[in-house]
């Protein structure tokens, strides 16, 4: 059961980031305020750290190529970047501690290199003109804010799930 719970809390947080895309942007005094959910990509980076980085790399070749589909006109830049993430996030951690808290922290400046590099590209061809002051006040540091309290919330659980899940491929190499 839990093989399939994996790639099924998955899908449902690629359709839930569309959803909550429908929050945004917020009004704050003067200023628009754009919250990005990204909680594809922060369970991913846990499947990556606690799981497997190949079983992480795999579901984000999938689900990049979909959010490219159904989402962006732009094929191939969701379907390279998550992957890489994945890569990264289970590089990295093997030179950090597997503690829940040092793994949120790694998952936000993932996160924060994520939506940078997408800015970036999006800036290079022009996409966007948004100045980089604008997207790093407006947008980075909410999103940030955002996706940190989903998080807190709910990193426990997604640590939990690649665990058993771990545990549970242990058992069946018995």
């Amino acid at each position: 059961m839990i093989r399939l719970l994996i790639p099924l809390v998955a899908l449902v947080l690629f359709f839930l980031e569309s959803n909550f895309a429908l929050f945004s942007p917020l009004e704050w005094g003067d200023r628009t305020i754009y919250l990005v959910p990204r909680f594809l990509i922060l369970y991913l980076i846990f499947i990556a750290v606690y799981y497997d980085r190949k079983r992480a790399m795999q579901y984000g070749l999938v689900f990049g190529i979909l959010f490219d589909v159904f989402y962006l006109n732009i094929i191939g830049l969701y379907t390279v970047l998550y992957p890489a993430i994945c890569f990264v996030a289970a590089w990295a951690v093997h030179y950090v501690h597997h503690h829940l808290a040092i793994t949120t922290s790694l998952a936000i400046v993932l996160m924060s290199v994520f939506e940078f590099l997408l800015y970036q590209f999006f800036r290079l061809i022009s996409y966007t003109t948004m100045p980089f002051d604008t997207f790093f006040y407006d947008r980075l540091l909410p999103t940030i804010g955002a996706n940190l309290i989903f998080l807190v919330m709910l990193g426990w659980i997604f640590k939990y799930l690649s665990s058993v899940r771990v545990l549970q491929r242990i058992e069946e190499g018995r």
